[in-house]
């Protein structure tokens, strides 16, 4: 028999028509059957699995906030007190202060504009548990030497405004 030939069988009163090419089709329709029910039986399993495994890796914690408020030592209340070893650990806090604000750990740093013992400065940052945070505030340069002490808090920003637009 030749693939594609026609051939009319008769079943009781009705003709079927149909294509005699199976003895030449090289998919077995009982393989092809099985192997559908094996595929979709792994993709069932890919889908099961796959979020369970996803939902028990640990995810990394999200930084959180804190501040570290720092305050001149009574001694440097006084700009006349200030020596050039003070200023050298004030500009190593400074420059700290920018590589942390550009590596995204910095949130913001300033000071109060107020005299003597009233200034005081802040530290807004993100470290990823208090251990850390504390690390951070304990290697600032001022708090090192000596000329500043600092006290950390968990802080959290609630609002802040959308940087300035050229």
């Amino acid at each position: 028999m030749k693939a594609g030939k026609r051939i009319k069988r008769q079943e009781g009163q009705d003709s079927v028509d149909f294509i005699a090419a199976v003895r030449f089709n090289p998919v077995n329709p009982v393989k092809m059957k099985n192997f559908f029910l094996e595929f979709v039986a792994v993709v069932v399993c890919i889908y099961t699995i796959v979020p369970l495994s996803l939902a028990q890796e640990p995810k990394p914690d999200k930084p959180k906030q804190f501040i570290y408020v720092l305050h001149l030592v009574p001694r440097l209340y006084d700009d006349a007190n200030w020596t050039k070893e003070d200023k050298a650990v004030l500009g190593r806090h400074f420059n700290r202060f920018k590589d942390a604000a550009a590596s995204g750990q910095l949130i913001l740093a300033g000071r109060t504009s107020e005299p003597g013992n009233k200034t005081f400065g802040i530290a807004v940052f993100e470290a990823n548990d208090e251990k850390a945070a504390q690390k951070f505030m304990n290697d600032d340069p001022t708090v090192i030497a000596g000329i500043m002490t600092a006290e950390l808090h968990p802080f959290a920003v609630a609002l802040q405004r959308e940087a300035a637009r050229n």
